[in-house]
């Protein structure tokens, strides 16, 4: 089959790979429909935080598409079914999965080791993983459902970690596809007020469509006057982190008023909190890696009744051979989300 691999930095191929088998009786085998780049996808592309990469790696961790064949222990999902899968394989059921927290499941296996820029993906933990449609979908469903995947759910997963909901002023720390979908999670969630924090016209345009009332351009010190400025000097009650720097989560602390909350979902890279800036902003800090799984089904309704759009976070659609063309689209920035057909 083909599958993109990177062989380092900025060296991403498409070429042919093993088929998948079925290896545990949990696991599932499924023609991708349609899979994407990751914003963390970007790190490794740029070389930061590959000191530990075996070369060349299998890329990519988001996924839709249609059951193959299943284990003998998979009841929960069937061949000709229609499923979206989180970007970590869970089995949701051991007390860490019961608790909402699928990402840290005991037993859980990091999609994005198995490369699911492909045309064939093995889902380990099938019946934990994997959420079935009620049919297969119309093609114009397929971008928002693939969203649902990773950055929907991840952006769903810092504006509920944020506190977002009825009455407050949510503001959100970076434009790509996860902080857009945050804007999004938040409107859903009943926010009164969506500062979205941007500077590019084209996310700007997308996040006044999710939802955000103001727009936010300057950054750093500047951007916490700025949020300050707009809520009477407190700061916001939820802010969402969606980048992953030091200077988004100084920013995003900043932000924050006290007693507020930070849900941070960026994938961090380097950074180091002060202690004594932190004790004294009495904020709340809840995040990681998303438990997508908890929200798959809540959002997969929302889409399949079409009251949300987040399959429009993708602007640039190209066949799998072009994933090396994906790649560079989004680290020049000249695309929010690159979506792969295979």
């Amino acid at each position: 089959m083909r599958g993109a691999v990177m062989y380092g930095p900025g060296d991403v191929r498409v070429e042919e790979r093993d088929q998948p088998k079925i290896v545990d009786a949990t696991d599932a085998i499924i023609r991708v429909s349609a899979a994407c780049v990751c914003g963390s996808d970007l790190w490794p592309y740029r070389g930061i935080g590959v000191e530990d990469v075996i070369w060349p790696a299998p890329m990519g961790h988001e996924y839709v598409g249609i059951v193959e064949e299943v284990g003998a222990q998979v009841e929960t999902v069937e061949p000709g079914q229609f499923v979206v899968g989180s970007f970590w394989a869970s089995d949701n059921t051991c007390e860490i999965c019961r608790a909402g927290y699928q990402s840290a499941c005991i037993n859980r296996v990091p999609m994005g080791a198995l490369g699911a820029q492909a045309e064939f993906l093995r889902v380990p933990l099938a019946d934990g993983t994997l959420v079935a449609t009620p049919d297969i979908p119309d093609d114009d469903l397929l971008a928002s459902l693939l969203s649902a995947s990773d950055v929907l759910g991840t952006g769903w997963f810092g504006a509920v970690a944020a506190g977002a909901g009825p009455g407050k002023t949510v503001a959100v720390v970076g434009d790509g596809a996860v902080g857009l979908h945050a804007v999004l999670a938040a409107k859903q969630l009943g926010a009164e007020r969506i500062i979205a924090m941007s500077r590019h016209e084209s996310r700007q345009r997308l996040a006044r469509e999710y939802g955000a009332t103001e727009i936010v351009e300057e950054r750093g010190d500047a951007g916490v006057d700025r949020i300050k400025e707009l809520t009477d000097g407190l700061g916001a009650e939820s802010v969402v982190e969606a980048v992953g720097t030091q200077e988004s989560m100084l920013q995003a602390i900043g932000a924050t008023r006290a007693g507020g909350r930070v849900g941070f979902v960026g994938v961090a890279h380097d950074v180091a909190l002060p202690g004594m800036e932190l004790f004294w902003s009495l904020v709340h800090l809840h995040g990681g890696p998303a438990p997508v799984r908890r929200f798959l089904p809540e959002l997969l309704d929302l889409i399949w009744k079409r009251e949300i759009d987040p399959g429009s976070v993708f602007d640039l659609e190209l066949p799998l051979d072009d994933a090396p063309a994906a790649y560079e689209a989004m680290d020049q920035r000249t695309a929010i989300k690159v979506l792969l057909q295979p």
